[in-house]
């Protein structure tokens, strides 16, 4: 059964390339991106991990960090780390788990045996210091993912897990937001000194609040 968003993130222990982890303790008190890759050796893949390699300030800024995984074994993750440094200018600064025997892969439902029943499609899970999983995306194998669009996922969780916002289409951090329909007139007259712009009943938007 596939995991949900409010899903506690399944625990699991794991060899890694920074060495073996509990997920759960690894995790600690981190937002995380948990991302898995077809196989090692490929091109996207390549290109994605050193592009989050050069993320680490950015990850840290929002308490957060980065964890891949591929069926791939330990020592092909390492000598593939080399190709990536190489390739991708930087140094790869967090860990890939080996799942050799598919056993975390199946666990997080990262295998898609209509689209390949050998390899590891592009999953993406976002969890919190909770362990709750807050969002998920999947791309086939053939698509690189957008991990800007990641960052900014991030963002919007952190905004709403902390104001009564929602974030709208296309929004970046900065950027005006809109006030949960839940909250009425009165409570957002409280909440939000800005003040706020009543487009429709459902439809209030505000200057981003901790801005």
């Amino acid at each position: 059964m596939s995991l949900l968003l409010g899903d506690t993130a399944p625990d699991f222990t794991a060899d890694t390339t920074e060495g073996p982890i509990r997920f759960h303790d690894w995790i600690g008190d981190k937002w995380v991106v948990f991302f898995s890759h077809p196989a090692d050796f490929t091109p996207v893949c390549t290109t994605e991990l050193g592009f989050t390699a050069k993320l680490k300030d950015e990850f840290a800024k929002r308490n957060a960090k980065a964890i891949a995984l591929s069926v791939d074994p330990l020592d092909q993750h390492k000598a593939w780390i080399k190709d990536i440094e190489e390739t991708q200018g930087t140094a790869m600064n967090f860990p890939i788990i080996a799942d050799v025997n598919k056993e975390v892969s199946t666990l997080y439902t990262m295998i898609h045996p209509k689209a390949d029943p050998k390899v590891t499609v592009r999953a993406v899970y976002v969890i919190d210091p909770n362990k709750k999983i807050r969002a998920t995306f999947t791309y086939p194998p053939s698509a690189g993912r957008n991990f800007t669009e990641v960052l900014r996922l991030i963002n919007s969780l952190q905004l709403t897990d902390g104001y009564k916002v929602a974030t709208p289409v296309n929004w970046t951090d900065g950027d005006d937001v809109i006030v949960v329909p839940s909250l009425s007139d009165e409570d957002a007259d409280k909440l939000f000194p800005k003040g706020y712009r009543k487009i429709k009943p459902y439809l209030r938007v505000t200057p981003q609040p901790n801005k």
